[in-house]
């Protein structure tokens, strides 16, 4: 199915919870409903299973429709010509969320340790900054 068809089914899905969702696309008269279910239900059950969240409290976060590769065919046409046809197919993705916000990670603190830099290491940086080199450029007059 192409993207264009689904994406009109899972637009009206964002922000919606996964029984208001299950319930709009059950009544939906669009072919691309179907689709869209069993990937919103696959979500879910991944949701719950691998993440342990709980299924009443799941939001859908972002629901896309991508392009897929097309298959190429070919329709016979008058004359002995030929026309193209391209069966367009999509990824369908659907993001979930449990409507918590996301834990924000303690920033690290680093203990930076300031030292007085010693004679030694003073003289090892000088040695090591070169001094540019001098260039002279003579100009010579000609006729």
């Amino acid at each position: 199915m192409s993207p264009r068809k689904v994406r009109l089914v899972t637009g009206m899905l964002r922000g919606l919870k996964i029984d208001a969702a299950r319930t709009q696309l059950a009544f939906l008269p669009k072919a691309a409903a179907l689709p869209v279910l069993k990937v919103l239900n696959s979500a879910a059950a991944n949701a719950v299973n691998n993440f342990k969240l709980d299924e009443s409290e799941l939001i859908i976060k972002t629901a896309t429709a991508d392009q897929g590769p097309a298959l190429k065919r070919w329709r016979a046409r008058a004359m002995g010509r030929a026309a193209p046809i391209k069966k367009r197919t999509s990824h369908i993705t659907i993001v979930l969320t449990d409507g918590k916000p996301p834990v924000a990670k303690e920033a690290k603190k680093e203990v930076v340790k300031e030292t007085a830099p010693t004679a030694a290491k003073v003289e090892e940086k000088k040695a090591a900054v070169k001094p540019a080199k001098k260039v002279t450029v003579k100009k010579t007059a000609t006729k």
